[in-house]
């Protein structure tokens, strides 16, 4: 057995949740602690019970582009398919394409909106080494209100073949989005109301934000035998000035940080990690968390249910306990618990 063959398992398709529950506090939520070595079952609306009134729940802003593309090809007649990456803040798109004919440069695509309408073009500038295209639309102006018009949900392939519905536009996005630029969302904060967050605040509970925006790396599942060997995606983020005074406040009091979700931990950490721990910092990250890494900035996680062979099942299971966390994820089979970004969570203490 290979190190990686150890982050492998067996989940039933049904469990697969292709759409989110009518209420987003309905999830089922799995409690994991750690100190009692203990697994029990609650809903995400138990939260506020759940947690000490002298923690700080670190919440990722960063909202979800409509960064799904659909074009056709005036030149040929075929159709093209594109996911908006990043811009350069200069007018030019960094784009994955996709089309049965090869693409070249110079070559005009005609984006479709969701009605299947012509809205606008977009000229391929040049291929880089990585595979992407930078392009250019034929429009000036902020790239995020064209994609607004043009764009779908970047659903990833599991629920429903990347298909989007309607109701995706707000069920694909956490109710505190503000900061745009992820092409996946920060799932763990899906389940999560503007409700909910007034119960934790009523309790006592400090709400942080951060952002941290969610790249396609985030679907790559991990190739290489050795987990040394995997070439770990970058993605960029922030942790501001106020914000880690406020989350230094917090462990001092000896509250605990717990984070929502993945990319929030990736975050504090990688600030640990270049600036101390629960210090400002801004830039880009590229840390793989996996064992035997020590965590600084985190004491809880709150986290959906992860894809086999994953970098997040990875870091997961080396928050949680390698044991422990396996237990949990066959008793969440056993339970026919929802996996996946539309799926159910587990918080783990």
């Amino acid at each position: 057995m290979t190190e990686l063959d150890r982050y492998d398992y067996e989940l039933p398709k049904e469990l697969i949740a292709q759409h989110p529950p009518t209420r987003r506090t309905d999830a089922r939520l799995m409690l994991v602690d750690r100190g009692r070595n203990e697994l029990s079952h609650f809903h995400i609306r138990d939260l506020p019970e759940l947690l000490r009134p002298d923690d700080g729940l670190v919440l990722n802003n960063s909202r979800v582009i409509l960064a799904q593309l659909v074009g056709r090809r005036p030149t040929t007649g075929g159709r093209w398919q594109g996911l908006f990456l990043d811009h350069d803040g200069a007018g030019n798109w960094n784009l994955l394409c996709k089309s049965r004919g090869k693409l070249h440069e110079g070559e005009d695509i005609e984006l479709l909106d969701r009605e299947g309408q012509p809205a606008a073009r977009l000229r391929l500038i040049a291929k880089q080494e990585g595979g992407s295209w930078i392009a250019r639309p034929n429009s000036e102006g902020d790239p995020y209100a064209l994609l607004d018009r043009v764009g779908r949900v970047p659903l990833p392939h599991y629920i429903r073949h990347g298909n989007m519905v309607d109701d995706d536009l707000q069920r694909y996005q956490t109710v505190y989005a503000e900061s745009p630029g992820s092409v996946a969302a920060p799932t763990a904060g899906l389940h999560f109301t503007p409700e909910l967050l007034q119960r934790l605040e009523r309790r006592g509970l400090e709400i942080a934000r951060v952002t941290l925006h969610v790249g396609i790396g985030t679907f790559r599942q991990v190739t290489a035998e050795r987990l040394d060997d995997h070439l770990m995606h970058s993605e960029r983020g922030t942790v501001d000035q106020a914000t880690a005074a406020r989350l230094q406040a917090i462990r001092a009091r000896r509250g605990r940080i717990v984070a929502v979700g993945t990319t929030t931990v990736r975050l504090l950490e990688s600030a640990a990690a270049q600036a101390g721990p629960l210090n400002p910092w801004s830039g880009d990250t590229n840390l793989f968390i996996r064992p035997p890494y020590t965590f600084q900035a985190v004491d809880a996680l709150l986290t959906n249910f992860h894809l086999p062979r994953s970098t997040l099942l990875i870091l997961v299971r080396t928050f949680g306990g390698d044991a422990l966390i396996r237990r949990a994820y066959s008793e969440a089979i056993a339970e026919e618990y929802r996996f996946f970004s539309y799926g159910d969570a587990m918080l783990i203490v």
